[in-house]
């Protein structure tokens, strides 16, 4: 089993990764301290089987994380914390959370739950394999595949967006693409599992719209963040929700530049001459900041120097011309 652990405390975090270690329950492939680094589409690319979710967290609470992840995850979810409040756990349980740990951990409670949990995910893959091995054989109707569907309906918008928009340089049925070549270009700079990955995807996508309803300037980061939550909480959603979302947005999409920064940084320290290091350190970022991050990691840079200025808005620009060359 492959877990995941979202906790804002570091102790609790460690002490769970090290019941489930010793007890030989699993593996714990990854960590964070607040639901607003967690999604459905990072769980996935993880194979994660099992998220341990604690209830209260200060940007985005266990219950908010549940109802954004929950439609897509298909693992099982197990709740934590020490809030008994009747109601918070009745509508953490209507979202699909199956399984509550109560806070302070027990040990012989983590194992058994864990082990219930484990038991009841193997039970419905076995199910599921029932069904497809019987699919195959024809002994159940099989439903058109979706993507047949999908691929179809794009391309009769590319013509419709082309014919309403033509001084566009992408139709809407390229969104899609675009997309996925932006998930390319983030697998290329190293980024691909991070948390803000999918906030700089919908980025991508706030782009394309703006830019297929003719405006030619760069929305403002502001507005940007801004929007991306509307899209994911829809309009209806609160000025309070949009401060403190965008917040947590913005603090993720940060924190993955940075990470992208120095593997850029660390791979032009082992291979100077790569096309990749000579493409991406120039376009993505300021040339002589990556070069001072060469030479820290080198050891021969100043420990007391400020750490390296990265333009943001450079970034998603770069990111956003890179996409669409590459489609």
């Amino acid at each position: 089993m492959r877990f995941f652990i979202v906790d804002d405390s570091v102790p609790i975090r460690a002490m769970l990764a090290n019941i489930i270690e010793d007890e030989e329950l699993g593996t714990v492939v990854g960590e964070a301290e607040d639901g607003s680094e967690v999604y459905a589409d990072i769980l996935a690319a993880n194979g994660i089987d099992l998220l341990l979710i604690d209830l209260l967290m200060p940007n985005r609470d266990g219950i908010e994380t549940v109802r954004e992840i929950a439609p897509s995850f298909s693992g099982k979810i197990i709740m934590i914390s020490q809030v008994e409040t009747k109601d918070l756990i009745a509508e953490a349980y209507e979202l699909g959370v199956e399984y509550y740990i109560t806070k302070p951990i027990n040990r012989h409670e983590v194992v058994s739950i864990i082990k219930k949990a484990s038991e009841h995910l193997l039970l419905q893959k076995s199910i599921q394999q029932i069904q497809h091995s019987l699919s195959g054989l024809g002994l159940q109707k099989q439903e058109p595949h979706p993507t047949t569907r999908s691929s179809s309906i794009f391309k009769n918008d590319r013509s419709s967006r082309t014919r309403n928009h033509p001084g566009t340089s992408v139709g809407n049925g390229d969104l899609y693409a675009l997309i996925n070549s932006g998930r390319n270009v983030l697998l290329e700079l190293g980024i691909i599992g991070e948390s803000g990955n999918k906030d700089l995807l919908d980025i991508l996508s706030v782009m394309y719209q703006s830019e297929t309803e003719g405006n030619r300037s760069v929305p403002s980061m502001k507005d940007l963040y801004e929007k991306i939550v509307r899209k994911r909480l829809g309009n209806n959603v609160t000025a309070i929700e949009i401060k403190k979302e965008t917040k947590a947005g913005e603090q993720r999409i940060r924190r993955t530049i940075h990470q992208a920064f120095d593997h850029i940084a660390a791979l032009g320290v082992t291979d100077y001459a790569n096309p990749k290091f000579e493409h991406y350190a120039a376009t993505f970022f300021d040339y002589s900041q990556i070069r001072l991050k060469m030479l820290e990691l080198q050891g021969k840079g100043d420990s007391s120097s400020a750490p390296p200025r990265i333009n943001i808005k450079k970034f998603i620009q770069a990111l956003y011309m890179e996409a669409k060359e590459t489609l």
